[in-house]
This record gives structure tokens, C-alpha cells and sequence, in this order.
């Protein structure tokens, strides 16, 4: 039961049989077969079905609630067995928006260190993607923003404040000020991130509050891309004081507050809601709640 629940929860992730079979690592026949036996199990349809995959019925998408839980709960079980015989070991994956990625080893150096049997995996994602993934059992954990959208059913630790700067090459417009608003920076040649950044979203947002609108000449996912731009001189950005510290600029890089509203905004770790957790997720958590108490005390 437990494998084709999985083989469910894949076929609801790749809405295509054949896309969900070479994730599973078996042919399109077993994974089709497979799910009309959990059908013929549950006694109703789950997938509608005509030449190719056409979503999941109404009795599908309760039961794709029911599957992610169950599933779940067996790895935690699973894995708190596999801890209790050889003691924490084992993959975490993370992923995480761009403006955070600079402080993940904050994370994972003291935890590898306490526990050197795990390993991690990290990756980059919009924040609607880290919610996605985490209620796919895609990923173990996630860090992304914690109070401008909806996070849904997660478990949170916040880690630090996003505070925003621009960000600029000395002798360029604005680079001498102690001080910026919005509306000054939205005259700028700025280089941003993407608009399904949430980052970008919010920017907009405070634009949007000054008066203004955000018009980049430049956009990408990348925050190195953006970084060697604002090295170019010809273009600026807004960036978290955080994010551009830890690429080591020199004085030749200018980061200046921006006011009018001074605007700040929570990022932290986020795991799947659920009792109990996984020892690896809960060791990470624990992780990430010391790192929130040596924030708090700097």
C-alpha cells in the first residue's frame, strides 16, 4: 500500500504517467497499474483518465492528502528506527530563496559538526516553490519569508530580518548619500531579481506604497548576475544588507539604507507541520532555533 500511495503522490507532483514512471524508476505499465489497484483498494476513481493523465477527481485529491500524510509518517517512523539502531544519519535537503542562501552554512557547519553522518543538499527556489516541494516531500525543510504571504500548514523558526539597501557603485547617482526613499531609487538603472521572486514582490510593494512603480533594465534568479552588474557601474540594486555583506564588497561598493518606510520582512526555516517529526528535521530545527537565539543577542 504504502509503495503505490508513493506512486500516487508522483503522479499528482508530474500530472503525466510517464513523467511519474522514470521518477519512480519503474515502467509507465506498473505505475498505471499500480494506481488502478489503489483505486480498486480505496473502491473509488482517483485519476481521470482519457488518451492521457486529466487531473486527479474530487475523491483523488482527498485521498493525495491522506497519501502525503501516510507516507510521511512511515519515513519519520522509518527514520526514528534507523536513528535509535546507528544515531543520527542521513540526507536532508533544503531549499532555499536566493536572498538566504548566504546564511545557510550558519546552518549546516554547526550541525554536520554535531552530526557528521548527514549530509545536505541545497538548493534554490522561489518561495512558492519551497512551500510546493515541502507539501510534495520534495524537500525535509525550507527557509523562505515568513510574514508577507501565506505559508500555510508549517512549522516556523524565525531566523533574521530582511532590511533593504541600495546598493551601488561609489560615484554613481545616489552613492555619496547616507540615506535613500523609494522614490529616489526607482529613478536608478536598477538590475533586480525576478518577478516570482518574492524578494522582487515585495520591492514592488514598497515601490508601489512610495508612489512609484519598478522598472529594471536587468532582471535574473541569480544573485551573482546582479552582483556583477552593480561591480560594472552601470547599474544599482536593492538588496538585503545581509546578502551583499557576504559577497565581501570593497569601498569601491556603496550600501545605503533605504527609508521612507524603513521596510524589513522575517525569513526563517520551515518544515512540514506534523507530530512527531522526523529526527533529522527535528535536530535541524533544533539547529535552527540555536542559530535564532545567537541573533537575537547581536
Amino acid at each position: 500500500m504504502i509503495d503505490k500511495l508513493e506512486f500516487f503522490i508522483a503522479l499528482a507532483r508530474a500530472q503525466h504517467f510517464g513523467r511519474a514512471a522514470e521518477e519512480c524508476g519503474i515502467t509507465q505499465p506498473t505505475l498505471s497499474a499500480a494506481i488502478r489497484q489503489l483505486e480498486d483498494q480505496l473502491g473509488v476513481m482517483l485519476v481521470n483518465r482519457g488518451s492521457r493523465y486529466q487531473g486527479l477527481t474530487p475523491e483523488g485529491q482527498r485521498v493525495l492528502e491522506w497519501a502525503r500524510r501516510i507516507v510521511g509518517d512511515t519515513r519519520t517512523m522509518r527514520e526514528e528506527m534507523r536513528a535509535a539502531r546507528r544515531g543520527l544519519a542521513g540526507h536532508i535537503r533544503l531549499a532555499v530563496i536566493p536572498t538566504a542562501l548566504s546564511m545557510v552554512p550558519r546552518i549546516t557547519g554547526p550541525f554536520q559538526e554535531k552530526h557528521p553522518d548527514v549530509t545536505f543538499s541545497v538548493s534554490s527556489r522561489t518561495s512558492l516553490q519551497v512551500l510546493s516541494l515541502l507539501e510534495n516531500l520534495e524537500i525535509d525543510a525550507g527557509i523562505t519569508y515568513l510574514d508577507n504571504e501565506p505559508l500555510g500548514r508549517v512549522t516556523s523558526v524565525p531566523l533574521y530580518a530582511e532590511r533593504y539597501h541600495l546598493i551601488a557603485a561609489a560615484g554613481t547617482p545616489l552613492s555619496d548619500r547616507e540615506q535613500v526613499t523609494w522614490r529616489e531609487v526607482a529613478d536608478l538603472r536598477l538590475c533586480l531579481l525576478t518577478a516570482d521572486m518574492q524578494n522582487r514582490r515585495i520591492i514592488n510593494q514598497h515601490m508601489a506604497d512610495a508612489g512609484v512603480s519598478v522598472k529594471p533594465t536587468l532582471e535574473s534568479n541569480s544573485m551573482i548576475v546582479l552582483f556583477s552588474h552593480i561591480r560594472t557601474g552601470r547599474w544599482a540594486s536593492i538588496m538585503p544588507r545581509n546578502v551583499a555583506e557576504s559577497f565581501g564588497f570593497s569601498a569601491e561598493i556603496r550600501l545605503i539604507p533605504i527609508s521612507e518606510p524603513e521596510a524589513e520582512h522575517s525569513v526563517g526555516l520551515v518544515a512540514q507541520y506534523r507530530e512527531p517529526f522526523t529526527p533529522l528535521v527535528s535536530a535541524l530545527l533544533h539547529e535552527a532555533r540555536r542559530l535564532a537565539d545567537i541573533q537575537a543577542f547581536q
